[in-house]
């Protein structure tokens, strides 16, 4: 039978289950940190937020919330850039998943500036979060179409800068480059599995033409780049 990327797979991934915790966990946490900094994730996000910073006063405070922060890895290479830059980051890192949270915590040690709090996005307390900037890495692609909704609702609500996305494109070629990623890299079930699922749930650029259009989003720029991402910035300013 053949792959069928036509729409969002409705499949959970195992990591899903935010009680996991433990050294397994935390491995596959580093593993998709890994994967993620070797396909240039991390830059395209901090890359992304370059350009928002371009509107802010570089003399002022600016505070960074990454939701479903994992390991923390892309909080910790702003702090880098904004100490390299003599720039005032405030970073927070959000997740559901108090392991996944403790992890971060314990990587982030030598980082004063960077906080993290396990927080439930759709709960009240999420919804009374404020920020200048909002970062979702891999994050969205975990969603519904409809939670999706709801949740870029919330991030244009209370970001005074602007919203950063990253997240995956659904195609047959990223799913067979990933089988051989995992040979390669000699992934987890866990790394293997998940990563293979994301992509199937994740994203066709009409996709979020579609969201952004029903969310009357009037600075939404949506771009494909590498590896088989999609870049979507929001601009507040």
């Amino acid at each position: 039978m053949g792959l069928d990327i036509k729409y969002r797979t409705q499949e959970t991934e195992i990591m899903d289950d935010f009680s996991l915790e433990g050294e397994e966990i935390d491995k596959a946490l580093d593993t998709i940190a890994r994967i993620n900094h070797f396909l240039g994730g991390n830059k395209l996000t901090l890359n992304s937020v370059k350009l928002l910073l371009k509107k802010t006063d570089p003399a002022t405070t600016i505070t960074i919330a990454d939701i479903g922060c994992g390991n923390g890895d892309m909080l910790r290479v702003l702090a880098d850039y904004g100490l390299k830059n003599k720039l005032n980051f405030k970073l927070t890192g959000i997740d559901a998943n108090t392991g996944t949270i403790n992890y971060a915590k314990k990587l982030s040690q030598s980082y004063p500036n960077i906080e993290y709090a396990c927080i439930n996005i759709f709960s009240e307390e999420f919804k009374q979060l404020k920020y200048d900037i909002v970062l979702c890495t891999l994050t969205l692609h975990h969603f519904t179409n409809e939670e999706i909704l709801h949740i870029i609702k919330t991030f244009t609500e209370n970001a005074t800068v602007g919203v950063v996305v990253n997240d995956l494109h659904r195609s047959k070629l990223a799913y067979r480059l990933f089988e051989i990623i995992s040979g390669v890299f000699r992934l987890s079930t866990i790394s293997r599995e998940d990563g293979l699922t994301s992509i199937l749930k994740g994203f066709k650029k009409k996709e979020l033409e579609s969201f952004s259009k029903k969310l009357n989003l009037r600075n939404s720029d949506i771009n494909w780049k590498w590896a088989f991402r999609y870049q979507w910035i929001i601009a507040k300013l």
